[in-house]
């Protein structure tokens, strides 16, 4: 046991985990004031700007699948002391990630008017332009984004999440300043919150690539390993981020046809449901935060070939979960009732809230660090097949399926489909905690 705890000490795991935490708070709390400053530029860039991040989410999606990939590898040559290694996996990773973005971005900025009707059909000229505006400037920041994703997926495999902490910090108060003048000074509309976004990804794109080259980090970029394509290296990469990539694109496909659903149901239910989705969002922080820490610990402890301990931390990183997130998750339903005195809403509509949000928490706090950080452990291990057919099976066939008949079929409405949510979550949790305890897991291999 000793020599397990020599690997991460509590302090080292505190050191990780708060201020991932803390970066994964500050963006939700930037994104509210965003969506804040955005409504004093108009109905048209309002509609504008929530239609086209749906489009732009897909994306942010696809690049985190990435980096996720690469931390997976990163961690694991950490854990076997093969810093080279593990420089020349996070420099490909870069590379592949700056031209995948740079492809994605040319054909967005070619086809976007069409891309915009092909999703949202008809809309009035007004949104239309608004979010062609968005989509546009959004686009020139998807190489920043994706780059800023794999020099991040390299320090926080090397345990240093207060580095993108901080430039988290930065990065937002350079936006959240830029929307306050492109919408009040400059009166600039969508372009007003489109740009001060494109400058601060590209601040925190090239801020951390300068970051990830200085040579006093155990694993860092080199221009050779860059421009040099290495095959095994993307291998492995891919080998983890396709499979992530397929799980979370059906995942967002699946909430665009929920999206759908929900429309059916009234106005008073639609609105219940959009305030607690922002709700449920700031509840979910905790278990999401827990996530990279999982790859981080368990793709060190693989790497290392130590696989008892990786064992022992999926333990204790579960329990630490399960800690954190029962505390967040209670403290935030016990302020539900103080948020919506700041909703100009029905009674009727503000009960069904809280419904909503003590179902989630309920769940989100006893299910989810199952369901979605342990599994994050198995990825890191090499498992990443299993979890894929298990998550995108469970999410048409339990969260889809269910959720079209207790919320059509038996006219439960958003409840049903925040239970079919829960059901989801929790027939995930009993599979991947079976899963774990088999130790099948142990007999893959990514490096």
């Amino acid at each position: 046991m000793e020599q397990k705890e020599t690997l991460f000490s509590i302090k080292s795991l505190k050191e990780m985990i708060i201020p991932l935490f803390l970066e994964q708070l500050l963006v939700m709390l930037v994104g509210m004031a965003d969506t804040l400053i955005v409504s004093y530029a108009g109905e048209a860039a309002v509609s504008g700007v929530s239609l086209v991040n749906q489009f732009n989410t897909i994306f942010i999606y696809l690049f985190t699948a990435l980096a996720s990939g690469g931390a997976v590898v990163i961690s694991q040559y950490i854990g076997r002391k093969a810093d080279d290694d593990a420089g020349k996996s996070s420099s490909q990773l870069l590379s592949f990630s700056a031209i995948f973005s740079i492809l994605i971005t040319v054909l967005i900025l070619i086809g976007n008017k069409r891309i915009i009707f092909w999703m949202f059909g008809k809309v009035e000229d007004s949104v239309m332009q608004a979010c062609v505006t968005y989509l546009r400037i959004s686009a020139y920041s998807y190489p920043a984004l994706a780059i800023y994703n794999a020099g991040a997926a390299l320090f926080r495999s090397m345990g240093k999440t207060n580095v993108t902490m901080y430039l988290s910090v930065a990065s937002n108060i350079i936006n959240v300043i830029g929307n306050l003048i492109g919408v009040f000074i400059f009166h600039a509309g969508v372009a007003g919150v489109a740009y001060p976004s494109l400058v601060a990804r590209g601040f925190s794109a090239v801020m951390i690539t300068v970051l990830c080259f200085q040579r006093k980090n155990e694993v860092f970029y080199h221009f050779k390993w860059i421009v040099r394509w290495n095959g095994e290296h993307m291998r492995q990469i891919l080998k983890i981020a396709i499979p992530n990539g397929i799980e979370n694109g059906v995942f967002q496909l699946v909430k665009v046809a929920l999206s759908s659903i929900v429309a059916l149901f009234g106005t008073y239910q639609i609105a219940a449901n959009g305030v607690a989705q922002s709700i449920w969002s700031l509840a979910a922080l905790a278990g999401v935060a827990m996530g990279p820490i999982f790859i981080t610990v368990i793709g060190q402890c693989m790497g290392n070939g130590d696989a008892d301990a990786a064992e022992h931390y999926f333990k204790r990183l579960t329990r630490i979960t399960l800690l954190i997130s029962s505390a967040w998750n209670l403290l935030i339903f016990l302020l539900t009732p103080f948020f919506m005195k700041f909703y100009a809403l029905q009674p009727e509509t503000k009960r069904l809230v809280i419904w909503l949000v003590l179902i989630h928490n309920v769940f989100n706090a006893a299910a989810y660090p199952f369901s979605g950080a342990l599994s994050n452990g198995l990825r890191a291990a090499g498992d990443v097949k299993f979890t894929m057919y298990v998550s995108v099976i469970s999410t048409i066939a339990v969260r889809l399926l269910l959720s079209w008949f207790l919320g059509i079929v038996l006219k439960m409405g958003v409840i049903g489909i925040a239970i079919a949510m829960v059901c989801d979550w929790s027939i995930r949790a009993v599979i991947f905690f079976w899963r774990q305890k088999s130790g099948k897991w142990k007999t893959f291999q990514v490096i």
